[in-house]
């Protein structure tokens, strides 16, 4: 069964930092085009960041670009992102998608097939 279980959220003071993961099962990780998205309070959902299968490219948001990293590990299948100089405005649930046919060449979408049940990040002091 294709899963998507992510850790690592909490709370943080500002100007602090976090590492989500986001373990795949079920399916080969790199095989599929990886994303990251959030939802905050009351707003859309929003696309963050995206890795590619093919070359490890990546793209990211201009909300995040500077301060959000994200990777893969291969061998343990999982999906990461870093993420430094967190603001409040960066409070939100966070989810990681993959797709199989999906291209990583701007702001994820809302195509991706597979999706995480969230984890919840709450920057503040």
């Amino acid at each position: 069964q294709v899963q998507l279980v992510e850790s690592g959220g909490g709370l943080v003071q500002p100007g602090g930092s976090l590492r989500l993961s986001c373990a795949a099962f079920g399916f080969t990780l790199d095989d599929y085009v990886s994303a990251w998205f959030r939802q905050a309070p009351g707003k859309e959902r929003e696309g963050l960041s995206c890795i590619s299968s093919s070359d490890g490219g990546t793209y990211y948001a201009d909300s995040v670009k500077g301060r959000f990293t994200i990777s893969r590990d291969n061998a343990k299948n999982t999906l990461y992102l870093q993420m430094n100089s967190l603001e409040p405005e960066d409070t939100a649930v966070y989810y990681c998608a993959a797709d199989l046919y999906s291209l990583c060449d701007g702001v994820p979408g809302d195509e991706y097939d597979h999706w995480g049940r969230g984890t919840r990040v709450t920057v503040s002091s």
